[in-house]
């Protein structure tokens, strides 16, 4: 037991967050029970899909009382995409859902499409606008590029907790940090240098 544990709940590809850890040197494991969550040193939550379906998963398979214990006890977690929009207390996506609350705020729909003409989901390559550098923003610089894949975004309501910003057709939250608890909107796993270094600062916190 111990050591990185990537949660599986049918929403990622998690082999590719697996590897990821293991290009920079660390070894990491897949999980699905609530026992292997009480027992991880360092927890993944990595996702991509719907709100409303994940926090329906987590909750019938136990998983998310686990989760909650793990971030209170001050065990280094990482939430990635769909992972960092669950740790908000609602999202609005196929109707009104609540998340894990661990974070005051909600999740909501870029409207880009409609006041901007861009395309949503948001898609590809951007820059990320350092608000506070946290530990697993450590070398990465100002201006860095990472891989999104997303139609909603998080809307904290409290701005202490944003780790950076990205644009696009406006600024939005792209990662928040508090304590032991850092979520990325992006992917690192996808995010070539800049997101394996990201991959890297966890594992080494």
């Amino acid at each position: 037991m111990g050591g990185i544990c990537i949660l599986d709940y049918d929403m990622a590809n998690l082999r590719s967050v697996q590897k990821g850890f293991a290009r920079v040197g660390f070894e990491s494991r897949i999980i699905r029970e609530a026992s292997e969550v009480r027992g991880a040193d360092r927890l993944v939550l990595p996702g991509v899909g719907a709100f409303r379906d994940a926090v329906a998963t987590l909750r019938a398979r136990g998983l998310d009382e686990p989760i909650l214990r793990h971030i209170e006890a001050g065990r280094p977690f990482l939430g990635i995409c769909l992972g960092l929009q669950l740790l908000f207390e609602v999202g609005f996506e196929d109707g009104e859902h609540a998340g894990l609350g661990v974070f005051a705020g909600k999740v909501v729909r870029f409207d880009v499409d409609r006041t901007k003409g861009l395309k949503v989901p948001h898609m590809g390559w951007n820059q990320l606008i350092v608000k506070r550098r946290g530990p697993l923003l450590d070398g990465i610089d100002d201006g860095a590029n990472v891989y999104f894949v997303h139609g909603y975004h998080a809307l904290p309501a409290e701005a202490s907790i944003i780790a950076t910003t990205s644009d696009y057709g406006g600024e939005f939250v792209s990662s928040v940090w508090k304590d032991n608890v850092h979520a990325t909107q992006f992917h690192p796993e996808k995010s070539q240098a800049v997101g394996l270094r990201i991959l890297e600062n966890f594992a080494r916190l």
